[in-house]
């Protein structure tokens, strides 16, 4: 019997991002009320201008869990030095919720990329408790995996990430 690759492996996220883990919750991602993001998939920029819907699964509101949006390939694909940059986290989401419940500590910014194709990954973290997640000091070379470190949160409980590169004029207008 073959197994189906997972699609956060072929595309790097686990081992350049997260270390490997079993998800135990259902994450969704919704852009514009109808682009859902899929491992993997390719979204055009003029589409991810505005924040996404986050929708948090579990069995009950008494979890509360950290997002987080970063691109890995920043400021490009083949020389990305600011590993990572942090575009979007919010804390303290009830479970069974979205992302609009929680408290939104880096507010979020336009994925802009200029050169290459880049991976912009959600990933989602079980806290141990309420207002136990301290935010950042910066976006640019952010670690997820020392960040988690730093706070307690372990290996995440979900995690999905899209594509996306610069909009030329020619594809912009499709």
């Amino acid at each position: 019997m073959s197994r189906v690759p997972d699609p956060l492996i072929i595309g790097r996220v686990i081992g350049e991002v997260v270390d490997n883990f079993f998800p135990s919750v259902k994450i969704t991602v919704t852009y514009n009320s109808n682009k859902q993001v899929a491992n993997g998939h390719e979204l055009m920029p003029a589409l991810i201008t505005g924040r996404p819907r986050v929708e948090i699964g579990g069995d009950d509101m008494r979890p509360s869990y950290t997002l987080i949006m970063t691109d890995p390939d920043a400021p490009s694909p083949s020389d990305p030095y600011l590993i990572e940059h942090l575009h979007w986290m919010v804390t303290d989401i009830p479970g069974t919720t979205d992302a609009s419940f929680g408290r939104e500590v880096v507010s979020y910014e336009t994925p802009k990329p200029t050169v290459g194709i880049h991976r912009y990954v959600f990933v989602l973290f079980k806290q141990r408790g309420r207002q136990t997640v301290r935010p950042p000091s910066s976006r640019d070379c952010f670690n997820t995996r020392r960040f988690s470190a730093d706070n307690g949160l372990g290996l995440p409980v979900a995690a999905v990430y899209f594509n996306a590169q610069r909009e030329t004029a020619a594809r912009s207008r499709r």
